[in-house]
């Protein structure tokens, strides 16, 4: 079994072999900024672990957990343009270090290279593993809309906010683990308790990352602290806010919520993060993320390997988890 370490250094390596040093220099040039900025390959990393869980012949896994982590890219590029996100990773987003056009462009390139990369996969396991890529980017697209429609609704509660995450984030942590294991070698059940330990890690993850957006180090983090806070966007905490503020935590907050004075950002993160505080909604958040981690937990049990195999997927588990950043 390779490790975690030993995985991340192979899919680095096949990375860097993809050229995107091609002409049109405006097409192509992002992409290759987009994936020089790291990252922590999760998606390609748990892909190749589940893969290594049935064989240890990885090669026929990599080309298309490339391509999951091509097709991740491409949709962080086109949500960033959607979010007016000005940085990720520490650096000026491709809209912003270019334009809208050259990432909407760039990002569509990503998508049909990551359908090149997948459609790699070995031609015995090539039919399921495509239709569960192509259901997966659908619902990714789902997810990433319901997203864009709870901006502008007034009231959205707790169970369509976990089901929009596990579209929008949990089911390409999924898709990249049951494609690793059907690569493999793997048994229909094995595979799908590994997607299941993917989709609630990815529920788990993403509660972490709202978490981390106002209670993170942005030195650390790589995005600026508050974001979701200044253009109050409806996470696990801010809908549970809105639930149980009472008196002038109401008033409060809602005046917050409709204060969109970039001179006030500050102010705004400051203030929302206190009634936050006040109301508890952090320890509410904690306490869903570390129930889905539970579940994933539990998946991983169900799959009929050696325990001793599953070793490194518990410790990324636990990673994604207990992270700072």
């Amino acid at each position: 079994m390779k490790t975690l370490d030993e995985i991340t250094q192979l899919i680095t390596s096949e990375l860097a072999k993809i050229n995107w040093n091609k002409e049109p220099r405006g097409l192509y040039e992002p992409i290759g900024y987009v994936l020089s900025m790291g990252g922590k390959r999760i998606r390609p990393a748990l892909s190749l672990m589940a893969c290594n869980l049935f064989s240890e012949n990885l090669q026929p896994a990599v080309l298309p957990a490339l391509g999951i982590e091509v097709f991740h890219n491409f949709t962080l590029l086109h949500d960033d343009i959607m979010d007016r996100a000005d940085v990720r990773r520490g650096r000026p987003t491709v809209h912003k270090k270019w334009n809208d056009n050259t990432a909407i462009l760039s990002g569509d390139v990503m998508q049909i290279s990551a359908y090149q990369l997948v459609a790699e996969t070995p031609v015995e396991h090539l039919k399921p593993v495509l239709d569960l890529f192509s259901k997966t980017a659908a619902e990714i697209c789902e997810g990433q809309q319901y997203d864009v429609d709870f901006e502008i609704r007034d009231e959205v509660n707790a169970e369509e906010y976990l089901e929009m995450i596990r579209l929008k984030t949990a089911v390409l942590l999924g898709c990249a683990l049951k494609t690793g294991a059907l690569i493999g070698g793997a048994g229909e059940e094995d595979a799908q308790n590994l997607y299941d330990f993917g989709i609630n890690i990815g529920l788990a993850f993403q509660l972490k990352d709202d978490l981390l957006d106002v209670y993170g180090d942005e030195a650390t983090f790589g995005k600026k602290i508050g974001g979701d806070i200044l253009c109050n966007k409806k996470t696990y905490l801010l809908i549970h806010a809105l639930q149980l503020a009472k008196g002038t935590d109401v008033i409060e907050l809602k005046k917050w919520l409709n204060n969109c004075d970039q001179n006030q950002a500050l102010e705004k993160i400051a203030a929302v993060t206190s009634i936050y505080n006040r109301l508890g909604v952090k320890s509410i958040c904690e306490d869903k993320m570390h129930y889905f981690y539970s579940k994933a937990i539990a998946n991983l049990a169900n799959v009929r390997i050696l325990e001793n195999n599953k070793q490194e997927l518990r410790n990324l588990a636990e990673k994604l988890m207990f992270r700072i950043d």
